[in-house]
């Protein structure tokens, strides 16, 4: 896979101050453990870890995805947004996820050109917001110009009860690797759109590698995170939803979904085995290991 600088952010503002030595204190500690255990799976990147493990280095241990080990639970009562959803599924239209998790801060420009191209592309959707960041759109009448096509939710949703929702056909996405992980699980597409961390490189792998997922159009160069206008966005979620690139990534990810599903089925999922490979290297380790 390929990447550039752009895919990397500056974290260390003072490259001999205390944040420099936890991040080496890290990377010592890293290189010399045991091997690392990993929220992934084997089918999803096999090449890579193939390629890691022939070498003598610390060893990877994939043993995801972890979201389809924990038991699901239905709520008692159903959210509103569910209700919502379960009215789109009657009415067989699909329904495009927006969410940009709970770290990265969106300017309310953006926010603005965000709703604006909602708005145009004529789609289906649930958005995810922030209390504070709902206030820049809401007021401007926003929920009153897509009133019966889409919703504006500001308190927390249990994701996953969204994902695995049958309307749910798109998931605009920061690219995180817990929800990207989740969306490819329950065979949902994405949109990527890397903002903050690590998520530059793992749109990269959503899109050029894995092929799950379509990329937002911005306004800088390669993938570097940057600012989305509205008709950039439009365009890319009428693809997604309704387009040939569309359909192709929806395949896929159905086909992915299934490996994911094998990887963490009873006792010959290799997800599984991986966990037993791990307890077994674990137990008839002589000397103490750190992980």
């Amino acid at each position: 896979m390929k990447v550039t600088r752009n895919d990397f952010n500056s974290v260390m503002h003072n490259p001999n101050g205390p944040e420099m030595e936890v991040f080496i204190d890290q990377v010592k500690s890293m290189s010399n453990s045991l091997g690392y255990i990993v929220n992934s799976f084997y089918e999803l990147e096999k090449v890579y870890i193939d390629n890691w493990n022939s070498e003598k280095r610390p060893k990877v241990w994939c043993v995801g995805p972890l979201c389809l080990a924990e038991p699901e639970r239905e709520p008692q009562r159903k959210p509103f947004w569910i209700q919502w959803l379960d009215q789109k599924l009657a009415q067989g239209c699909s329904v495009l996820y927006i969410a940009f998790g709970s770290q990265a801060e969106v300017p309310s420009e953006q926010l603005q050109q965000i709703a604006m191209g909602l708005q145009e592309s004529k789609a289906n959707f649930l958005w995810v917001l922030r209390k504070k960041e709902s206030e820049s759109i809401l007021d401007e009448g926003f929920e009153e110009k897509v009133k019966g096509r889409g919703i504006v939710v500001k308190q927390w949703v249990d994701q996953r009860q969204i994902l695995k929702h049958q309307s749910i056909e798109g998931f605009l996405s920061h690219c995180g690797w817990n929800s990207a992980l989740e969306s490819i699980c329950y065979g949902v597409p994405i949109l990527a759109w890397p903002m903050i961390a690590e998520q530059a490189l793992n749109a990269r792998m959503v899109v050029e590698e894995i092929k799950v997922g379509l990329r937002v159009e911005s306004t800088c160069n390669g993938m570097k995170p940057g600012f989305v206008k509205w008709d950039g966005l439009m365009k890319m979620v009428k693809e997604l939803m309704e387009g040939e690139m569309g359909k192709q990534v929806r395949k896929r990810v159905k086909e992915v979904a299934e490996l994911a599903k094998m990887a963490m089925a009873d006792s010959d999922g290799s997800s599984w085995q991986t966990l037993d490979s791990l307890i077994n290297e674990l137990c008839n380790k002589k000397q103490e290991v750190r992980l």
